[in-house]
């Protein structure tokens, strides 16, 4: 298996797994943002996302970015942003 090196490549299987994420949980990241228990109705699927992830990806340039929980504020908070919550 050939681990990504390249930080675009990064970016984009962490944009990629969030996007499946929020695809296939639509029901939990609506009821998540509206009960502000986004993280953790979500939890499973996060840490499986961040394991593959992890695997996926030189260990340096993990400890170099942080790719993974940009995607997660960008793909999963802004794309689920138009859900009513109290605290948006």
């Amino acid at each position: 298996m050939r681990m990504i090196k390249n930080p675009d490549e990064a970016k984009r299987l962490a944009r990629t797994i969030l996007s499946d994420i929020l695809l296939y949980n639509q029901q939990k990241v609506k009821e998540g943002i509206e009960k502000d228990s986004l993280f953790e109705v979500l939890a499973d699927e996060l840490a499986e996302g961040q394991r593959y992830y992890e695997k996926m990806v030189d260990p340096e340039l993990l400890q170099a970015t942080n790719f993974f929980n940009e995607a997660v504020a960008d793909v999963l908070l802004k794309q689920g942003g138009q859900i009513k919550s109290e605290i948006w």
